[in-house]
């Protein structure tokens, strides 16, 4: 069987860029409309945003590949990164170290990429796993890197990586064509190739689909000169079987037409739902700034607890059970606190009696 790394014209992928040109256009408005919106808020409100965007794409980049991370202790990891928490509390290692992967990738996208790059952002996502022969290294184990299916009974390789004695000289190349392509692809097409190109190489041990997915970041937001802000990884985990099918197209073939096709329209979609993050803070802190000083304390925690859900809010909306088990009070004191929240404007509700739930009364696009 021959994979595309031992094709005659390995690495030189082949695609119709045409294809990309209206997701191409659509992207670049998109981002305008994006860039224009934080240029008019305040530094506060513009670094919170970016770390919701940023604690998003490491939850969400790490569901991809199994691993559950709390939300709270991502966002106090990158926080910090921003000097916007000074706490004490203990982050677990896991969270830490997605945490400064997200902050480096961010802070960082505008330089070169190099082996040292690389090797650094590996050694904070995955120096905290102790059974890894290689962190902050390329592999060098001489069994093949395979991805195979999980069934034990009858196990199918779906890809198999150049061997770990040619990873160096693979990563020397893959690291010259991402800085020289800087300039020459097309936006979308850069940025499909290079998570492709790399994922095709597998260069460490663990780790690869996490950081693959951080080059994309780093390939759009060098190409529109700023940060991109973009939870890619959310639009993935949403379609992760396409994903993985689409990506799967281009093990051995260099014809990566189909396969960025389907990364283009992930890539717009996770700007659109940017910019929708964008306005929902916007909501958030315009409906909290309105109650100010016209609210108690219990009814201040489940808002904001409310908001951290994102969005899409709570699963099913939120009850009266939910709102006792947040403030801890009696049920006599959530039906008052709830039937106020409903009054000023802050909730909508809907059902009755036992079935009535809770909405922030804000509209996501």
């Amino acid at each position: 069987m021959v994979w595309n790394w031992q094709l005659p014209d390995w690495p030189h992928f082949q695609y119709d860029s045409s294809s990309l040109t209206p997701l191409e256009k659509k992207f670049y408005q998109g981002a305008g409309g994006v860039f224009a919106i934080l240029k008019h808020l305040d530094e506060e409100k513009k670094r919170h945003f970016i770390v919701d965007i940023l604690s998003i794409e490491g939850e969400k980049s790490a569901e991809i590949e199994g691993e559950l991370l709390q939300r709270e202790s991502l966002q106090s990891s990158i926080k910090r990164q921003f000097g916007l928490a000074h706490d004490e509390k203990r982050i677990p290692p896991k969270e830490q170290g997605m945490g400064a992967l997200m902050w480096t990738m961010y802070d960082t996208f505008d330089e070169p990429l190099s082996h040292e790059m690389l090797h650094e952002w590996h050694y904070l996502l995955m120096s905290h796993d102790h059974t890894l022969a290689s962190v902050g290294n390329y592999r060098t184990h001489k069994e093949p890197m395979q991805i195979v299916s999980s069934r034990y009974d009858r196990q199918t390789i779906y890809f198999e990586a150049p061997p770990s004695s040619q990873v160096d000289q693979e990563m020397s190349r893959y690291i010259d064509w991402f800085n020289q392509s800087r300039n020459q692809e097309s936006t979308l097409a850069r940025a499909g190739s290079a998570h492709a190109y790399f994922e095709s190489i597998h260069p460490f041990e663990d780790g690869n689909g996490r950081i693959g997915r951080a080059l994309v970041e780093k390939a759009l937001s060098q190409s529109l000169g700023q940060a991109s802000l973009l939870a890619i990884s959310q639009e993935i985990s949403r379609r992760k079987k396409e994903y993985y099918t689409a990506l799967g197209t281009c093990n051995r073939t260099l014809e990566i037409g189909t396969w960025l096709l389907f990364f283009a329209n992930v890539i717009v979609h996770a700007q659109e739902e940017s910019l929708a993050l964008i306005n929902f803070l916007l909501d958030k802190s315009k409906l909290l700034n309105s109650l100010k000083g016209k609210i108690n304390s219990r009814q201040e925690k489940v808002l904001l607890r409310m908001f951290a859900e994102g969005r899409k809010g709570f699963t099913g909306g939120l009850s009266a059970k939910n709102y006792i088990a947040i403030t801890k009070t009696t049920r006599a004191t959530a039906t008052r606190d709830l039937n106020d929240l409903v009054e000023k404007g802050a909730l909508y509700k809907i059902g009755t009696l036992k079935h009535t739930r809770y909405w922030l009364n804000i509209h996501p696009s």
